[in-house]
């Protein structure tokens, strides 16, 4: 899986994220291969960062999805701009590039089957397979180090002076105890819109 983080503090947002992919037991270290989990998104609004949790196929699909999209409905800049253009992409996710939606009989929604952090400068953002999106007041983590990364900029807030330091430190603590997470880490920053 992964670790991937968003911060939001003293004026700016970041966002963080591990670089090694696993496969069952084998481990595809950055020595290896690229492994980036963060692209950048450009829109008419500015650029955001997306990071991805989840299946690999997820990271090109995502971003070539992302890309296609006109630029004019490509808008990340709010909870609801966030859910209008996962809502668009949806059906460009199941037609273009076959993804399967179904993961329990009971699903409410069909599903993207991923979930998604978002840095720009307009805040951070989280989007989960249903298209449920959450704006983040201070810092949010996705994937199966997430948990030793929440704890840590927990720890951190009050000690740490910035949005990059602070995802910074949730990132090392996922590669540092989460078998599926480990270094380099990618980090990105953004300042802030006041």
């Amino acid at each position: 899986m992964t670790t991937v983080v968003v911060a939001k503090k003293a004026g700016q947002v970041a966002i963080a994220a591990d670089t090694l992919v696993t496969f069952g037991d084998t481990r595809l270290a950055h020595r290896f291969e690229a492994n980036s989990k963060l692209f950048k998104v450009d829109t008419l609004a500015g650029a955001s960062y997306v990071g991805v949790a989840g299946t690999v196929a997820h990271f090109p699909v995502l971003r070539k999805a992302m890309t296609a999209l006109p630029q004019d409905q490509l808008k990340l800049g709010s909870k609801d701009e966030v859910f209008d253009t996962f809502t668009k992409l949806h059906p460009l996710l199941k037609e273009t590039f076959f993804l399967q939606t179904k993961e329990d009989d009971n699903d409410p929604y069909e599903s993207s089957q991923f979930s998604v952090v978002i840095a720009n400068a307009s805040g951070i953002y989280g989007l989960y397979s249903y298209r449920e999106v959450f704006e983040f007041k201070e810092f949010w983590g996705i994937g199966s180090g997430r948990s030793f990364a929440l704890g840590a900029m927990h720890a951190s807030w009050d000690k740490a002076k910035s949005a990059r330091e602070l995802a910074t430190i949730g990132v090392h603590a996922g590669c540092e105890f989460d078998k599926n997470s480990a270094g380099p880490v990618d980090v990105f920053t953004i300042k802030l819109k006041p």
